[in-house]
């Protein structure tokens, strides 16, 4: 390939849209195109980096005994309302009828399509386990796509299903897409943590988020140095508070707190630590106000609230000051657990602390000495708040650490939820009918892309992992119009050629200065310049775009000296 043939707009300034690293590299080294938002253009060096992606994605799967397929983007509504899907997947879902006025969606994933096909043709426990996965453009109508090929509405996802005959066999499964999740990321040249996380909108029993550890991540995810424990935000634990027996519960003590209304600022008041005061924060579920308790030095975390109700996060919200004062008959921040006539949920960590301070349920009172299960009981307890740098991990007690994280891949054990709604039986090896044991396996093949991108930069561009790179090498020749120079670019670009090493020559009629700064940009992984030096003394200079290490060679050597830096690139 030659750069003056290639379509490679670069673009000297980041362009006004882009927020993030990858996406305003990706757009100035000429890999992506807008076409409207949400939805990108794969240039040529763009669309590589997908396939290199993929190739390794296909490899893994193979080797783990999946077996690839291509379902239709498209899907019917009607299999969606047998899942229940159809009301509860939400705006996301990107809803259209044909001609026919018959109700279809644009995929933005298969569950319900592979288990119809697994229905049809799957008829008896001696043909399982089956592990079938596609790599598809996939659509989910956002509300706010950004971030380029991070948080797009279209973009390319490796998608798969294993179905099973038992548990233990689904389990089997599940841990080899986990293990050749790992080997798929390694191999692509990411720094990763699989973390515990929740299920979501695809369900399931547990599973597990693939996470490259960037500062630009819009997920926090919580990690133990010590030891192996990692997890989602919305999944993370950590070692509670222990109650001590030898507290004496006092009794209850009514304190005037004139005006005073936000936690930090009763604390100062009464001379106490946040984690020595409930506060009662009001939401509304549905058609339903309920009050949630917890420490006041801690957060709730909406997705562990939503679990712990049996809900979705979206069905649910903070209420307003009109809500609060409507259901309970006081002002917010006064309110507190005793005497309201709503549900309450409170975290575990409440039932631990004892004589703490609460609202009054009256203006400009709170009282001391409260505790759970003599004063009030709530109607639900469980963990609901937030983790933070000051707990400890609840494996080995070290303190956790709370850093960001790009998904990239998400594991499920569906279980028979699927299989279940749609009816999908086998015969099992006693002849009756049972459920299928499913498993989901998600990899974003575009976001590995941006994510590489998030890890592999400098001020100066791109430095794409060798496995991942449009290309490995790049060949300047610095004076085209130099015969000799040119010949020699020439000739090393066609033995790496023959070599069968991925190169584009730059052949452009442009400053040296113009060259060297594309090189750096769109970041492949070798570059190989001719210019000044190989006429003054033969020799050719090899730069490692990874580290800026630079090796001067003869033409005889430099083949095989950038073949052995590649193939130890990919070790």
């Amino acid at each position: 390939m030659r750069f003056s043939q290639l379509l490679i707009p670069t673009l000297k300034e980041d362009p006004s849209e882009a927020e993030v690293i990858s996406h305003k590299l990706l757009l100035r080294a000429g890999y992506i195109r807008k076409l409207t938002s949400g939805s990108y253009t794969y240039l040529p060096l763009g669309l590589a980096a997908i396939r290199k992606v993929e190739q390794i994605v296909r490899e893994e799967m193979n080797l783990a005994g999946a077996q690839e397929i291509l379902m239709p983007m498209v899907q019917p509504a009607d299999l969606w309302q047998e899942s229940g899907r159809w009301q509860v997947y939400g705006k996301e879902l990107l809803r259209f009828q044909d001609r026919h006025n018959r109700d279809f969606c644009l995929g933005p994933t298969h569950e319900e399509v592979v288990t119809d096909l697994a229905r049809m043709n799957i008829h008896s426990y001696k043909h399982l386990p089956m592990n079938l996965y596609q790599i598809q453009t996939k659509y989910r109508d956002e509300a706010r796509p950004r971030f380029g090929l991070m948080r797009g509405r279209e973009f390319i996802m490796k998608d798969g299903y294993s179905f099973d005959a038992t548990d233990q066999g689904a389990e089997l499964t599940y841990e080899k897409m986990k293990t050749a999740y790992h080997r798929i990321f390694n191999r692509c040249g990411l720094s990763f943590r699989a973390v515990d996380a929740d299920s979501g909108s695809i369900g399931g029993s547990f599973s597990h988020e693939f996470m490259v550890l960037a500062e630009t991540g819009e997920d926090t995810i919580v990690v133990c140095p010590s030891c192996s424990y990692a997890a989602n935000m919305e999944k993370a634990t950590c070692q509670m508070s222990s109650a001590s027996d030898a507290i004496t519960l006092k009794e209850i003590e009514k304190v005037e707190t004139p005006g005073k209304r936000k936690v930090q600022v009763v604390c100062d008041f009464l001379n106490i630590k946040a984690s020595e005061l409930v506060k009662t924060l009001v939401y509304v579920v549905k058609d339903e106000v309920i009050a949630v308790l917890l420490r006041g030095d801690h957060e709730v975390e909406d997705i562990k609230l939503a679990n712990i109700l049996g809900i979705s996060d979206e069905d649910m919200r903070l209420a307003d000051d009109k809500e609060i004062f409507d259901a309970t008959g006081t002002p917010s921040g006064y309110l507190g657990p005793i005497g309201l006539k709503i549900r309450l949920v409170a975290d575990q960590e409440v039932a631990s602390m004892s004589n703490f301070v609460v609202g009054a349920n009256e203006k400009n009172f709170h009282l001391r000495n409260v505790n759970m299960n003599r004063d009030f009981t709530p109607t639900i307890s469980g963990d609901i708040r937030k983790v933070t740098s000051r707990d400890r991990c609840l494996a080995c007690g070290s303190e956790l650490e709370l850093t960001k994280g790009i998904e990239v891949g998400h594991i499920f054990k569906l279980g028979t939820k699927y299989s279940t709604a749609l009816k999908a039986t086998f015969l099992d090896d006693q002849g009756a009918e049972t459920p299928f044991i499913m498993g989901c396996y998600g990899i974003g093949v575009s976001r590995v892309v941006a994510a590489a991108i998030e890890q592999h930069h400098d001020k100066d561009g791109i430095k794409f992992p060798v496995a991942i790179a449009p290309v490995k090498v790049l060949v300047l020749n610095l004076s085209p119009k130099d015969l000799e120079i040119s010949q020699a670019a020439e000739e090393i670009y066609e033995n790496l050629r023959k070599e069968n090493i991925e190169v584009i020559l730059d052949d452009r009629d442009e400053r040296p200065g113009i060259k060297f700064n594309d090189a750096d940009l769109i970041g492949i992984p070798f570059r190989i310049t001719v210019g000044k030096s190989f006429s003054k003394d033969g020799t050719i200079e090899v730069r490692r775009r990874s580290d800026g290490e630079t090796f001067t060679l003869s033409p005889a050597d430099t083949i095989s000296t950038v073949a052995d830096l590649i193939k130890k690139a990919m070790a």
